[in-house]
């Protein structure tokens, strides 16, 4: 079983791209900040080092749902991705490369650009729209401390 769970703030906003493979394909791709989940000592010594205290992870969502997740999301803003691990290799000047995402099967939008909107979007064969997706957002485990802004935190890269 290949499945992934992830919850994240976005590194940089969702980019967006249509290619040309049986007809005209969304496909947006972004990073997710997804936080190692340390001990409060274990964050302070790998800060002092200046280590990263969160994992960078690339995640990729094809047709309507990158669509929605490109138009609804931005940077700081934070993602629950369902998906699965996709591997991958390639060649640069002699070189083999090898790659590692997530292919997003579902995403909720946890914070809004739009804050009048709630919900999540799955990728299905259907055409479905923000409205025939809706769900309730799910309960928030994370604490933030009152003053938190994902803007500056110097752990994450934005």
């Amino acid at each position: 079983m290949n499945n992934v769970v992830l919850m994240g703030r976005l590194t940089r906003d969702p980019e967006l791209r249509y290619v040309q493979t049986g007809g005209n394909t969304a496909v947006a791709r972004f990073s997710l900040a997804v936080d190692k989940n340390l001990s409060r000592e274990k964050r302070q010594e790998m800060e002092s080092k200046g280590q990263p205290t969160a994992d960078f992870i690339n995640v990729t969502a094809w047709g309507k749902l990158g669509e929605t997740v490109a138009k609804y999301s931005g940077k700081g803003l934070r993602l629950l991705v369902n998906g699965r691990i996709q591997t991958g290799s390639y060649e640069k000047d002699g070189e083999r490369r090898y790659t590692t995402e997530v292919v997003a099967q579902s995403v909720e939008i946890i914070d809004w650009k739009d804050s009048n909107n709630n919900g999540s979007f799955n990728n299905s064969n259907s055409q479905a729209s923000s409205a025939d997706n809706y769900q309730a957002p799910i309960d928030d485990d994370f604490e933030y401390s009152a003053d938190f802004d994902p803007t500056e935190d110097e752990r994450i890269p934005f």
